[in-house]
């Protein structure tokens, strides 16, 4: 019998910083080290890059980066394996993605799903825990951390290299565990393209498919014998702007038990920087609450139908915050455009739908991405 933990977002930075750089196992991860301890392998997704100086991108969104020594909680945890597929690890571009990986290596910690180049980025990492060889398989949706043929970042969603990738490697490994770093904030359901993506894994060699990224719970299910977490919420990531948003300190440890050719999956609920530093097992009717729930929404997500419900509604709160990027307003007029007013005052209906035909036709995004990849800004 093989256990295999698996954690979620796992990011340095707010009052958790002085725990990882001190090596406090027991004040990052209290109750949580006894099932650290007890599984053959524990993977979680580092959020972000290990540094000894700022070389900050040029990007949107927030940028990460955490001192080098906070490797020191994470070894002192007995974190064995760090995926680095995710739209942070390249916040500090090459030096800060090469120094991670170094710093990893000489903690004796694995890292998948990124490197110099695509070919690294891409190499499924395979370990062999007694008569079991576990292959586990990191990629992230396209933001600014994507490695290319030569240029280095974190191993793309593609989904023909997926299926090549697998083909090429499967008789290396006896159970594959892909994590995919996407889908979006903060959205308790799998979207259709995700939910679809996820199945077309599974169907093409994963046995356990996990979503990361979103910082919220999406639900699970059994696809084909395979298991998919539709997110699983952050290990440990203390951002100080979701520090009022209960959800965003709720998650779950993915347990993936092996034996004879069968696994089965248990979650184990937790809860982090709320608002102690650090993260905890979540205990009593809390806990029972949460999983019921949780056990009720992925009842619900197996139904397409309420899969798109579920995502049009979410697309229907955020268009016009979406538009508004689109179009290029900046902070202040994206918020008085939060009703959509002042881009129907600005904008005929035929530029939108200008820009709708860009955006949506396959051809015109892919050369639209080329464009903007080959340094347009």
């Amino acid at each position: 019998m093989t256990t295999i933990l698996i954690g979620g977002d796992l990011c340095p930075i707010g009052d958790n910083v002085p725990l990882f750089t001190s090596g406090d196992a027991d004040s990052l991860f209290g109750g949580l080290l006894q099932d650290f301890r007890r599984a053959d392998l524990v993977v979680a997704n580092l959020e972000c890059p290990l540094i000894e100086r700022r070389t900050p991108i040029p990007k949107t969104g927030p940028v990460f980066g955490a001192a080098s020594a906070a490797i020191n909680g994470i070894r002192a945890a007995g974190i064995d394996v760090l995926g680095l597929a995710n739209n942070h690890i390249l916040d500090h571009g090459w030096p800060g993605l090469e120094n991670t990986m170094a710093v990893c290596a000489r903690a004796g910690i694995a890292t998948v799903g990124a490197g110099s180049t695509l070919g690294e980025a891409r190499q499924i990492l395979v370990r062999k825990l007694g008569d079991l060889r576990v292959g586990v398989l990191a990629m992230a949706e396209h933001e600014f951390s994507i490695a290319a043929a030569n240029s280095p970042g974190a191993n793309p969603l593609d989904l023909i290299d997926y299926v090549r990738n697998v083909a090429s490697a499967r008789d290396t490994f006896d159970y594959l565990i892909v994590l995919l770093h996407g889908g979006p904030e903060f959205l308790t359901a799998p979207s259709p393209r995700l939910k679809k993506t996820c199945h077309f894994l599974v169907e093409m060699g994963a046995n356990a498919v996990i979503v990361q990224h979103p910082h919220a719970l999406g639900g699970y299910e059994c696809y084909r014998g395979a298991h998919i977490v539709y997110g699983q919420g952050a290990l440990l990531m203390d951002e100080a702007v979701y520090r009022n948003d209960r959800g965003f300190h709720e998650a779950v440890l993915v347990v993936l038990t092996v034996e004879h050719g069968r696994s089965s999956m248990e979650l184990v609920p937790i809860v982090q920087s709320d608002p102690a530093p650090g993260a905890r097992p979540m205990t009593g009717e809390r806990a029972d609450r949460f999983l019921r729930d949780l056990a009720a929404k992925s009842r619900a997500i197996l139904d397409d139908e309420y899969v798109s419900h579920e995502w049009r509604r979410f697309c229907e709160e955020q268009k016009h915050a979406y538009l508004s990027v689109l179009v290029g307003h900046n902070r202040l007029v994206r918020l008085a455009n939060r009703h959509g007013r002042l881009a129907r005052l600005l904008y005929r209906r035929q530029r939108l739908l200008g820009t709708r035909n860009v955006v949506c036709c396959e051809t015109h995004r892919e050369a639209l991405e080329t464009i903007f990849k080959a340094g347009v800004l």
